[in-house]
């Protein structure tokens, strides 16, 4: 899985200049848990890591140029994403 995680976070800190490694990392890690999350208690069957790459894949090759965007607006992220020194909290 971690190998699959960290093929998104090259790929959405490709596509979005605004964000570092670091950040994209996060943002990765938000979606991935988020998703697995939502989709539980929706109540459907765990698809596997497949499922969870296939969304977040699309989430960031139609949201990723403007992902950091979203934080502004959502207290429950910005808070992680909100680094001076572009470490991780």
């Amino acid at each position: 899985m971690e190998e699959r995680i960290e093929q998104l976070v090259q790929e959405l800190a490709e596509k979005n200049e605004a964000l570092s490694v670091a950040k994209a990392r996060v943002w990765v890690e938000l979606l991935w848990s988020d998703f697995e999350s939502s989709y539980a208690k929706a109540g459907y069957d765990y698809k596997g890591a497949e499922v969870a790459e296939k969304v977040i894949r699309q989430w960031i090759n139609s949201y990723g140029d403007r992902i950091h965007e979203f934080a502004g607006n959502n207290p429950k992220y910005a808070h992680l994403l909100k680094t001076e020194d572009d470490s991780l909290q």
